[in-house]
């Protein structure tokens, strides 16, 4: 039978646990500080840990980490206030399994999380995740940040606390929301989306709160608010930055009771729905430049979760553009050189701006060919592209760009910005491009001299002529080091 390890200063939790858990056939075996865990996991080796935030000698976020160097596939939850919910969720992002809030109510929610943690099919969940993403739309992809997000959203998805959702326009963030709510107890409740940022002051209001009939003028009859509509399911309030200072007010009330009263009406109304909000903007700045409230923040800052802009997961796009032709029903396909250009925008409309781009190549393609080529693409990203900012890892590691390749693209840029009729051109920019071709045609002859030496670093300085310092320094120009 499992192993489970219990490390809390309040002896009545120890024992609670000790109880619940050996009625399950478990061996328990209980710690009430740091001391205790450091020699008890010196002892035994566990399957499962619960261990508090709040320790007297230590907290439990360094315990996590300890207990992960040493025994990394004992699964961990840590036992947490309210108070200490941002924590909690810090330490999931160091590898806990879930977090419990204390008082422990729902007996019963207990031990399911702690049964599925210990059931074998670990990867079972994880299934259900990737299948509810993609049902929805929401493409993960390869890249690390995004993986780890999602595993946090999906933690936290089934725990009744505020999530606030940061990123740049574009990103999906509404998506998120969206996956949120359908991964929580709450998915056959209402999903209730409001932009913040569309709607004036006045009409926010009575949209947020309902209005009474008469209330103002236009009221002909009394309207439902969508804190009303969305009871019991989850309110997602999108550019919630750009609501009023007054309006922050009256948000603050709902989230710190509950309670709310309709536009012109008298009547105190109650709503259990879950907050989720949205913002391209750092509403930590915004608080520093007194255009949000810091309480409101405190409130809806519970859980936050960054989604990474398009730039910072390129290498996802391939698998982004092939969502966006499936959803368009297309059978047409990006040639390499289209997905190298696109590779090389900085898109700063995000994958929004990706999507609108894929669909606008698909119109223009469709009846004409098969193949998607750069011609297909808007002139921006076909000149705009910025050749110093292609990363040397991609031109070392990926096949498709090799030096005819980098010097056709560059050329093209360079061309481009000579034949246009600009008032102001940025010299500077032209002379940094220069610059970054001498850099990185250095690198081509490093890395193809590299591979025929099989990586032998002074044989290859030596072919070129060249010191190995100087071989070194190529490589690490511009934080690029290779290995040792």
């Amino acid at each position: 039978m499992p192993n489970v390890l219990v490390i809390d200063d309040e002896r009545e939790v120890c024992t609670f646990f000790l109880h619940l858990l050996e009625g399950k056939g478990y061996h328990v075996k209980l710690g009430w500080n740091g001391k205790d865990f450091l020699k008890l996991i010196q002892q035994y080796s566990f399957d499962l840990a619960l261990i508090d935030v709040k320790l007297p000698d230590t907290n439990g976020l360094e315990l996590l980490k300890q207990l992960k160097a040493v025994q990394p596939s004992c699964k961990v939850i840590i036992m947490t206030g309210y108070s200490t919910v941002k924590t909690a969720v810090e330490a999931i992002k160091y590898g806990a399994s879930d977090y419990i809030e204390k008082p422990f109510d729902d007996i019963d929610e207990l031990e399911k999380t702690i049964e599925e943690l210990m059931d074998s099919e670990i990867h079972s969940s994880q299934h259900d995740m990737y299948k509810l993403a993609e049902a929805l739309g929401f493409v993960i992809g390869t890249n690390k940040e995004m993986n780890d997000l999602i595993k946090l959203a999906y933690k936290i998805a089934k725990k009744n606390v505020n999530v606030l959702i940061e990123g740049e326009t574009g990103t999906g963030k509404e998506v998120l929301a969206h996956f949120i709510h359908q991964a929580s107890m709450r998915y056959d409740q209402p999903f209730i989306g409001i932009n913040c940022g569309a709607l004036s002051e006045t009409l926010l209001e009575s949209e947020l709160f309902g209005h009474e009939k008469g209330a103002f003028t236009g009221a002909l009859k009394e309207k439902k608010g969508i804190f009303e509509i969305a009871n019991r399911g989850t309110l997602f309030l999108d550019e919630i930055g750009e609501a009023s200072l007054a309006t922050q007010v009256k948000l603050l009330r709902v989230l710190e009771t509950g309670e709310y009263i309709r536009v012109g009406g008298e009547t105190v109304r109650r709503t259990n729905a879950r907050i989720i909000a949205a913002s391209h903007v750092n509403l930590s700045q915004a608080v520093k430049e007194k255009t949000f409230r810091e309480d409101l923040l405190y409130r809806l800052d519970v859980v936050k979760l960054t989604i990474p802009p398009l730039r910072e997961r390129i290498d996802d796009l391939p698998i982004l553009i092939k969502h966006f032709l499936k959803k368009l029903n297309s059978t047409l396909i990006f040639s390499d050189d289209a997905i190298l250009q696109m590779k090389q925008y900085p898109w700063p409309g995000n994958v929004r701006e990706l999507f609108n781009i894929v669909k606008r190549a698909v119109t223009l393609a469709e009846g004409e060919t098969m193949v998607i080529t750069p011609d297909y693409l808007p002139e921006k990203i076909r000149t705009e592209t910025n050749i110093s900012s292609i990363p040397s890892s991609e031109i070392k590691n990926n096949n498709e760009m090799d030096l005819e390749s980098y010097l056709q693209n560059w050329t093209g840029y360079i061309l481009s910005l000579w034949k246009e009729n600009n008032e102001r051109l940025d010299l500077q920019h032209v002379l940094d491009a220069v610059k970054d071709l001498e850099t990185q045609i250095g690198r081509f002859f490093v890395w193809k001299t590299l591979k025929e030496t099989l990586g032998d670093k002074k044989e290859a300085a030596e072919r070129l002529n060249i010191t190995v310092r100087q071989l070194r320094y190529l490589l690490k120009e511009k934080g690029t080091a290779s290995k040792e």
